[in-house]
């Protein structure tokens, strides 16, 4: 009887290079809660990554767009468009402040927030606009910033599955007024938990900083003014984080790598759509994500659930955020609705070899 194939995962983190190392630092030396110097090595590289000034790390993607929700005075009475397509903490951190998440629907070139139906989707209580990168594809920034200037919306890119991505040359997370990324363990570059947001605005920063460490005063030790958070990010945490970021082109090019793989597998298969890329756009397919056609011999629950008969993990896309309990809402994202139905994610792990893919590949053919 032949052994069980290696199974493959969906992603994993590659922690090969230095991290043992700056982590086993933060031990000896005892500096492992929300002091130390890696997380200001940490935010500072980030930063000069992003092509931005500031970047402030916290303790996870959600509490990054929770902060920059209130340091720009998101609150009650309050709306925020959002994509109906991306991982429904984008909608909880609205919800968090107060305010409402108005859903909008997803362009079907790249699966991203459709500025002309966010435009119709702006009230007089609409303060805010957070475009999501999708799966490493950077939203069609420029119509969205626009439609943020000609309302007087604050901007906050949703950059958690994007690091590296680049709209029109220029790097996500340099595009908004203030921008959250994630650093959970399938992202590009992982620091087990944690998040980061960056932004240009020196009182943006200086606000941020303030709110997630509860609202200290800096002059007063103790004394606090206002409602904070405790929202910070551990030297351990950033002592990962500084490793990842010694190889985070390194993981880009291999994700890139892995991509056009994947595309020149399936790339004949034409019940398959393969993920987008703009013109406009550099994707680093956090996940690489493709769609099945109506015309496709199997649902696509039944293509996952062979997947795993062969120890091949994969994931549906994101339901919805309209359609699920906490928000249900009696409208109709037709866009959104058919990429959910329909869209795939295949293992995305850099740790991925060219047999790994080759074998997803063929199990894929095998049933087109």
């Amino acid at each position: 009887m032949d052994a069980p194939r290696r199974f493959i995962p969906i992603s994993e983190p590659l922690l090969s290079g230095n991290e043992e190392a700056y982590v086993s630092e933060c031990v000896r030396s005892g500096w492992v809660s929300s002091l130390g110097k890696y997380i200001a090595e940490f935010e500072q590289r980030f930063a000069d990554f992003c092509g931005v000034r500031h970047g402030i790390a916290v303790s996870n993607g959600t509490t990054a767009l929770h902060l920059a929700l209130v340091a720009l005075g998101i609150g009650a009475g309050d709306e925020v468009i959002v994509p109906t397509l991306t991982f429904i903490a984008t909608a909880n951190a609205v919800r968090y402040t107060g305010a409402t998440p108005v859903f909008a629907d997803s362009e079907a070139e790249t699966w991203n927030l459709d500025p002309p139906d966010a435009a119709c989707r702006i009230t007089p209580r609409t303060r805010a606009i957070i475009p999501v990168h999708v799966y490493g594809h950077p939203a069609n920034m420029a119509p969205i910033l626009e439609l943020a200037k000609q309302h007087s919306l604050h901007v906050i890119e949703d950059a958690a599955e994007a690091h590296g991505a680049r709209y029109q040359g220029k790097r996500v997370g340099s595009l908004g007024e203030i921008n959250a990324f994630s650093f959970y363990g399938n992202k590009i570059i992982t620091t087990g938990e944690g998040g980061l947001l960056t932004t240009d605005d020196d009182a943006l920063d200086e606000k941020v900083r303030f709110l997630r460490d509860h609202a200290m005063s800096p002059e007063k030790r103790y004394w606090h003014t206002e409602i904070g958070y405790n929202y910070r990010m551990t030297n351990l945490q950033a002592a990962l984080g500084v490793a990842q970021m010694e190889r985070i082109e390194e993981f880009i090019a291999k994700k890139r790598h892995i991509a056009q793989t994947y595309n020149q597998g399936l790339r004949e298969i034409d019940s398959i759509t393969l993920p987008p890329e703009a013109s406009w756009a550099t994707s680093v397919y956090w996940m690489y994500s493709i769609l099945l056609a109506k015309d496709f011999p199997l649902s696509r629950d039944e293509v996952m659930a062979r997947l795993r008969q062969q120890n091949i993990d994969s994931r549906p896309f994101f339901y919805p955020i309209h359609i699920q309990p906490p928000y249900k809402a009696d409208i109709s994202l037709p866009v959104a609705e058919d990429l959910s139905r329909r869209g795939i994610n295949l293992p995305s792990a850099v740790t991925l070899s060219e047999e790994d893919i080759q074998r997803i590949v063929q199990a894929i053919r095998e049933m087109a």
